[in-house]
């Protein structure tokens, strides 16, 4: 059977949309604060538990809460602490695009397919659509792919930083423990750079509310040989570059 079970559901009208659930929350007396046009998407709890000690970041009362949202410039602010995988950043991403938000850097951790090293940074054009949320979005196909425009912005930053990088293809996987030997081995074969969670999410909820996504990783673990070799514990430098080229990407 097809997914989703509907055929063609990616036509229909939704029953509610974002706007619903955040005039909900205002009339229960949640409170929203202004939300910035720029948005950096941050996993790591690591970099998560720095920005919140950090004296220039800002908290943003975002539903309520305190240690979501944090501003660290004017127009920039930083989204973290929501969890991982693509439900859980889709409905951020939509929830934030309805209060004005209007690019998104998604940046994080991936394993490699190929010959990269820990600390190596992947900007990333396109994902291979192997989660269940972009289909319900647009039809079902093999690709979403990153805003051209604030990907050109990211690539100029690292270039501007002296930041070497590799760019390609990533593969969005919803069940990090059912990554098969046959399709590291195919994907390995197709070129595709790195696997991890959440960028096909991303990059279609935008595309599909009208705003910007692009996405930048550092390799954290390598699938090769039919062995997985984890080495997180290499990347810290490279975790906190991540956050310093967003910034510098949306500063621009």
């Amino acid at each position: 059977m097809a997914f989703p079970q509907m055929k063609g559901k990616h036509k229909g009208k939704a029953l509610f949309l974002p706007q619903d659930f955040i005039n909900h929350a205002l009339e229960t007396g949640k409170h929203i604060a202004s939300i910035p046009k720029n948005i950096i998407i941050c996993y790591s709890k690591s970099l998560a538990s720095k920005i919140a000690k950090s004296k220039s970041a800002k908290p943003i009362i975002f539903f309520g809460r305190k240690n979501n949202l944090f501003r660290i410039k004017n127009n920039i602010a930083i989204l973290v602490g929501f969890g991982i995988g693509a439900p859980a950043i889709a409905a951020y991403v939509e929830e934030l695009i309805t209060l004005g938000a209007k690019n998104f850097i998604n940046i994080g951790t991936a394993g490699t397919l190929q010959d990269l090293q820990a600390g190596d940074f992947v900007v990333c054009d396109r994902a291979i659509r192997d989660e269940g949320l972009s289909h319900h979005y647009f039809k079902s196909g093999k690709y979403c792919y990153a805003s051209k425009k604030l990907t050109t912005k990211l690539e100029k930053a690292m270039k501007t930083l002296n930041i070497k990088y590799r760019k390609g293809t990533t593969w969005t996987i919803d069940a990090p423990y059912r990554e098969t030997i046959e399709e590291v081995r195919q994907y390995k074969k197709e070129g595709v750079l790195t696997v991890e969670m959440e960028a096909s999410a991303v990059f279609s909820v935008a595309k599909y509310r009208g705003a910007n996504a692009a996405a930048l990783f550092v390799i954290s673990d390598r699938l090769s040989k039919s062995k997985w070799t984890p080495e997180f514990h290499k990347i810290a430098k490279s975790k906190l570059k991540l956050l310093n080229i967003a910034i510098k990407t949306l500063s621009g």
